[in-house]
């Protein structure tokens, strides 16, 4: 874990709760009931709202987000931790609170995501094939976060940790475009 480093207050929060996860032996758990949250709120506006928005009370965030957690029967550790962010009134940092546990989570597996963008979806074949080539330059296991963005025009942009290789064609195409300005 010493190589994940994760900062601010949501650093702080995802931190503490990761070490108390640990302690229970209940990494996974507070994981994917974390996970399941983060999808409820990317799937739902009035989630969204309820997380992010300023107007609602402590209390009235609580008490919307504990009848959440009880119909999604999330309770325990990633429960009473989202309460606790509640009445802390910290709620609208629990999405990076989420992100940043799940960092923490990767790297005590040994795992590293490299963050994917492909101007068309890749098949079977070509995603096992990035994650063996990743894999054997990193040395660990690569969890894959694949995004299509048809503006690159083809090729494949990979962001892993600091590191970032940009072989879209449409960079390339603005190199050359650069490149026959200046020998004008």
């Amino acid at each position: 874990m010493a190589e994940t480093i994760v900062s601010g207050m949501a650093g702080r929060y995802a931190t503490a709760l990761f070490e108390l996860a640990e302690a229970a032996g209940a990494i996974d758990t507070v994981k994917a009931d974390l996970d399941r949250l983060s999808a409820m709120i990317a799937e739902s506006a009035d989630l969204t709202r309820l997380v992010k928005s300023p107007v609602f009370t402590a209390d009235e965030q609580l008490k919307a987000i504990s009848a959440i957690l009880d119909k999604a029967e999330i309770a325990g550790l990633a429960g009473n931790f989202v309460k606790l962010v509640a009445k802390n009134r910290r709620l609208f940092g629990l999405p990076g609170m989420i992100a940043d546990y799940a960092a923490l989570v990767a790297a005590h597996r040994g795992e590293v995501t490299a963050q994917v963008t492909a101007a068309a979806p890749l098949n079977d074949e070509q995603l096992a094939a990035l994650k063996d080539t990743l894999a054997q330059k990193t040395g660990k296991d690569v969890h894959l976060d694949v995004t299509v963005d048809p503006s690159i025009l083809g090729g494949l942009i990979v962001k892993l940790g600091s590191r970032m290789v940009d072989a879209s064609l449409k960079t390339r195409l603005n190199s050359i475009r650069h490149a026959m300005k200046e020998v004008r």
